[in-house]
């Protein structure tokens, strides 16, 4: 039987594995040893994100807001030369910031539009608003002709102005605002205006007034002295401006008040009437025995320069004034029996 050989031995010789394994601190810093350069382009690229995100996309949106949060408030409006299709405007507003950032607004063309329903689409005029700081407040004025865009919608914006205690008055435009030295960035212009009206002439009367038995050359036969109060910031040229006078719907007679210019606060102007004498005498001896005579006065012309201006006179012709004249007294001072008369509203 032939021997076993015997088996290889085996020269390999187990190593006891006793190294620490690395922390992950250490781990951690031979990463950042590696890949250093990739986590500083994420950085760059983020940070340029972040800031980007800012100057382009924040920035316009507070700017936006801000323009949104400012006010805007006529301190005084002249409207002076009017011509059929056109004024002059004379302009001085207040603006006023509620923002932190003073920025600067570029002059830009503004619509004007009556505020409330369809009109704010229908702008009657555009202006061009200047250029401003818009510090904490800060004044603008215009100084211009403005053509008349829309007739009916100016029509609408004068009847509102002379009939309503208040008209809203809308400017809208687009501008450039630059702001330190982030970009120049574009925002919407849209501020609607409160603005005082004439409150349908409320306190409108007849102060004073006397009757002649022969008519002065421009055929005037009643001459005296009206009060028509303007609580308003405008200051109004409306030409040679008639009424049409009647007691009890039926027509006596026409006022006029010539070079009429309506300023704010308590305006107090001469009123040359030609009225039909004898008519008015027969309702004080059949009706108005007292000498009180009711008496509805409404807006007729508007004349400026020899040009009516339709704008003027729609509106005056939407407002009704009633007044009593004390025709007895006026009579009466005719006669020498009385002193002199008046009206009341």
């Amino acid at each position: 039987m032939e021997e076993e050989k015997a088996a290889p031995q085996s020269h390999v010789q187990e190593v006891p594995n006793d190294a620490p394994r690395p922390s992950f601190g250490a781990k951690l810093k031979a990463h950042f040893r590696k890949w250093w350069w990739l986590h500083l382009i994420f950085f760059i690229a983020s940070t340029l994100i972040i800031v980007l995100c800012l100057i382009y996309v924040a920035f316009p949106r507070i700017s936006q807001d801000g323009v949104n949060d400012s006010t805007l408030e006529i301190q005084s409006l002249t409207l002076s030369n009017p011509t059929p299709t056109s004024f002059h405007l004379e302009q001085d507003a207040l603006l006023t910031n509620h923002n932190k950032y003073h920025p600067r607004l570029d002059a830009f063309n503004a619509s004007l539009s009556v505020g409330g329903g369809a009109g704010e689409d229908k702008p009657y005029a555009y202006v061009q608003l200047p250029a401003v700081h818009a510090t904490e407040t800060a004044t603008t004025h215009v100084d211009q002709d403005v053509q008349i865009t829309d007739m009916d919608a100016f029509v609408d914006y004068n009847t509102q102005l002379l009939t309503k205690e208040s008209v809203d008055l809308v400017v809208n435009g687009r501008t450039k605002l630059h702001e330190m030295r982030f970009p120049v960035t574009t925002v919407d212009y849209h501020k609607t205006i409160t603005m005082k009206g004439l409150n349908g002439l409320a306190g409108f009367d007849i102060t004073s007034f006397s009757i002649k038995l022969l008519p002065d050359p421009d055929g005037a036969n009643m001459v005296g002295t009206v009060y028509i109060p303007n609580p308003s910031v405008l200051t109004i040229t409306m030409g040679n401006v008639t009424f049409n006078n009647y007691v009890d719907g039926d027509f006596i007679g026409t006022s006029t008040l010539s070079d009429l210019v309506l300023r704010p606060g308590n305006n107090t102007l001469p009123l040359r009437s030609t009225v039909n004498q004898t008519l008015v005498i027969g309702m004080v001896t059949d009706t108005y025995k007292d000498g009180m005579l009711p008496v509805d006065i409404v807006g007729n012309s508007s004349v400026f320069e020899g040009q009516h201006l339709e704008y003027f006179e729609k509106a005056l012709q939407s407002n009704r004034q009633h007044i009593v004249l004390d025709v007895g007294a006026a009579l009466a001072a005719l006669t020498g029996g009385g002193g002199g008369s008046g009206g009341s509203g």
